[in-house]
């Protein structure tokens, strides 16, 4: 089983799940603990290979090949433990892939999504860099690759911290487990395609950077034509909007929440 956390609240009843992206672990949350544990139950999670879930036994346990659906039921097997009947779900950059797939296989157990930094179409120069990564993820170390990708998505001055911290959390990997991850491309087209396709019709909150140049235009689109979706910008910010701007990602995402309630 994954490696979690849970902070409980004493009178909420509502929980709220925090899935990070890939190369990042559940510490990337940290500027969001401590606002959402005042005002509901949290949980967060080490993705397979990431964080605290890459000891021995639990490397061992995810032995086989690395699929969206074999990650996503990772997350259903921790709320599942924890007897979680529904949840808000909140995730960055490929966590809200993650969590738009548990949606569509698991729809009653989702009571919102939140998505930040949402990946839901990959340009042209996205689907150049997934092609050089293919090419290049066996012959090059990882972390130069995961370096040159960083500074794709976040190229700007006031984006290095994230580019840093993502970085840095990549360190912790190793490069099998980076191939591994990096495989789950293969895969990645037809499931976005059918993202952009398919209304879910679930209350969806896309929070987005205005610098988020690869990322936005879709969601713009996306967020127009699907009903219960709707879209907030965050001005002067990049890809990773709950590391840069926190405290404007805390204020709307916890009052999207309890407007819900």
């Amino acid at each position: 089983m994954l490696n979690y956390t849970t902070y409980l609240h004493e009178t909420s009843p509502e929980w709220v799940t925090f899935v990070h992206g890939a190369g990042g672990s559940s510490t990337i949350w940290y500027k969001q603990i401590r606002s959402f544990k005042t005002q509901f139950n949290v949980l967060i999670l080490d993705l397979r290979g990431h964080g605290n879930s890459k000891s021995p036994a639990i490397k061992e346990a995810f032995s086989s090949k690395y699929t969206f659906n074999s990650i996503t039921n990772d997350i259903v097997e921790v709320i599942d433990h924890l007897k979680i009947e529904k949840s808000h779900f909140i995730g960055i950059s490929l966590g809200t892939i993650l969590i738009r797939n548990l949606a569509e296989n698991y729809p009653s157990r989702v009571r919102s999504m939140i998505m930040g930094g949402a990946i839901m179409k990959l340009n042209l120069r996205s689907q150049v860099l997934m092609r050089l990564g293919v090419v290049f993820k066996s012959i090059v170390p990882y972390m130069l690759l995961y370096k040159f990708f960083a500074f794709v998505i976040m190229p700007k001055k006031n984006h290095k911290k994230s580019r840093l911290l993502f970085v840095n959390e990549a360190k912790k990997l190793y490069q099998k487990e980076f191939i591994r991850w990096f495989k789950l491309t293969s895969e990645i087209n037809p499931l976005l395609r059918f993202f952009r396709a398919k209304d879910i019709k679930l209350p969806t909150l896309y929070v987005m950077g205005e610098e988020d140049h690869l990322f936005l235009p879709s969601i713009k689109n996306m967020a127009s034509k699907h009903l219960k979706s709707s879209l907030f910008i965050i001005k002067k910010c990049g890809h990773v909007v709950n590391v840069e701007q926190p405290e404007i990602f805390n204020k709307k995402t916890i009052n999207y929440i309890k407007a819900l309630a």
